[in-house]
């Protein structure tokens, strides 16, 4: 099946190399083009795409905020945010409000396409372990804000799957899940996706970033 995509990215330049880019795949079409987030709800309302290519800095209605509004909506369709930079204030944002993940403008054109081909499969783009890098290069203004409000929210769970949204936070595959906590895989799996229903989380990616602000990573643990 046919992905359908919409490019939001101010640079017409950018979007004619993006076009041409996604021009070359089969599996993949660009159904429309918008030139700030302003335009984003509209677009999506009328061409409903399965993914949003999202560009983080626009002079009037910003990425963030579309990303944001965006995914507030039952019917989102999935967003990878487009950035210059590799750890950005911004960037951590738009994965908080449930951006599928984000890429590099100067990253090679195949990556591009197999990112959007991943997230249309309802993978994330970068791995917890990579959010977890860019979440220490970024620092957080409301840390104590913000961690008693993820705490009061992984105290919902039970204690079965608080260990293994820790797990996710620290980067485990369901595999290695598995194997750490001796659960069969489908348990794990289940696991997640009750974590993402109590939660109301979109993907691994934010469950990740909850235990962090928790403070339920340990420092000292391997990523």
């Amino acid at each position: 099946m046919t992905i359908r995509l919409l490019v939001v990215d101010d640079d017409p330049l950018v979007r004619a190399g993006l076009a041409f880019m996604f021009g070359g795949a089969d599996d993949l079409e660009i159904v429309g083009e918008g030139a700030d987030g302003s335009e984003v709800a509209a677009l999506v309302d009328r061409l409903v795409p399965d993914v949003v290519l999202m560009d983080i800095r626009m002079p009037g209605t910003d990425g963030l905020t579309a990303t944001e509004e965006l995914r507030r909506r039952p019917d989102a369709p999935e967003v990878v945010v487009l950035t210059t930079f590799h750890a950005d204030e911004q960037v951590l944002r738009a994965l908080r409000a449930g951006a599928a993940g984000f890429v590099l403008k100067d990253t090679a054109p195949a990556e591009i396409v197999a990112a959007v081909r991943r997230v249309a499969a309802g993978d994330p783009v970068l791995s917890p372990a990579v959010t977890r890098q860019l979440m220490t290069q970024v620092a957080d203004r409301t840390p104590g804000t913000r961690k008693k409000s993820a705490a009061e929210r992984i105290a919902s769970l039970a204690e079965r799957e608080k260990e293994v949204a820790v797990a996710v936070g620290r980067g485990r595959s369901n595999a290695e899940i598995a194997a750490t906590l001796y659960m069969s895989l489908p348990t794990v799996k289940t696991h997640v996706s009750r974590i993402l229903a109590k939660l109301d989380l979109n993907n691994r990616v934010q469950i990740a970033l909850l235990a962090h602000d928790a403070g339920l990573l340990d420092e000292d643990e391997p990523v």
